[in-house]
């Protein structure tokens, strides 16, 4: 039953038919769960590939204001600015962290900025001369740094995604290809087994039922001649005639018995 197809090896008993039927059910729900999976994170792709589209187109705009800016900084305060940026800062102002973000199941790394600015050493930058520009162009650089940070984010979180729908979709595809069909294959199968081994049962209890029945019959034969033998004796006995004499008046009277009309 079945050969031909993929099924798994089990004993076609009804206690591994009700297992299989148990694993189908989760087999069902497992592949209904991934598919909502699957979909819930192929929504979240598309928001983020908006998002990276969006954000590349602007990041070109941002890069450029901010290359200017530095150049009319450059223009008005002199080259002399770049010691005098260098002199005024001890660390970094703008700084990175990074979170975890669950969608689905799947952790997609975010990552954030924050400033850690000194106001007052970074109003004296540029006292002398250009100071306004150097100011803009510190901004415009701030601006630039954070449109990348969220980009960088933004793309890592794109590959992650990438991935884990690639590997849902896997295991979407293997159940549905795989796993069911194997198991409803298995369940046939047992069925089948036991359907056969039903019929099998059925005509052995028929041939038992007729050897009972013949050898109740044969009993009946025997314990019917047995009486008659008895009879026989008795006769013989009462009328003092040999058995087989007694045997014949027998048959005889048996015989006008069936011609008595009533």
């Amino acid at each position: 039953m079945s050969g031909g197809q993929q099924r798994l090896n089990v004993v076609p008993t009804v206690t591994m038919l009700g297992v299989m039927k148990a694993r189908l059910v989760g087999a069902t729900r497992g592949h209904a769960l991934l598919k909502k999976k699957s979909d819930a994170l192929t929504v979240q792709f598309r928001q983020i590939l908006k998002k990276i589209v969006s954000t590349k187109e602007s990041m070109g705009d941002i890069m450029r204001a901010s290359s200017f800016a530095l150049a009319e900084a450059k223009y008005v305060a002199g080259d002399s600015v770049k010691h005098v940026v260098l002199q005024n800062v001890r660390s970094a102002s703008l700084r990175v962290r990074s979170r975890q973000e669950n969608i689905a199941g799947v952790r997609l790394p975010k990552f954030e900025h924050f400033s850690e600015s000194d106001p007052s050493k970074s109003d004296l930058t540029g006292l002398a001369r250009g100071g306004q520009q150097v100011q803009l162009c510190r901004a415009a650089y701030a601006r630039a740094i954070e449109v990348l940070v969220e980009l960088a984010s933004l793309q890592t979180s794109f590959l992650t995604l990438d991935e884990a729908i690639k590997t849902t979709n896997r295991r979407v595809n293997a159940l549905e290809s795989v796993v069911k069909p194997r198991i409803e294959n298995t369940i046939s199968y047992i069925k089948g087994e036991l359907d056969e081994l039903e019929r099998e049962d059925f005509f052995r209890l028929k041939k038992i039922q007729g050897y009972k029945k013949k050898a109740v019959e044969k009993q009946m034969e025997a314990a019917k001649g047995y009486a008659v033998e008895k009879q026989a004796e008795e006769m013989s006995l009462q009328r003092g005639i040999s058995v087989g004499a007694a045997h014949h008046l027998l048959d005889i009277g048996a015989e006008k018995d069936d011609d008595i009309i009533f």
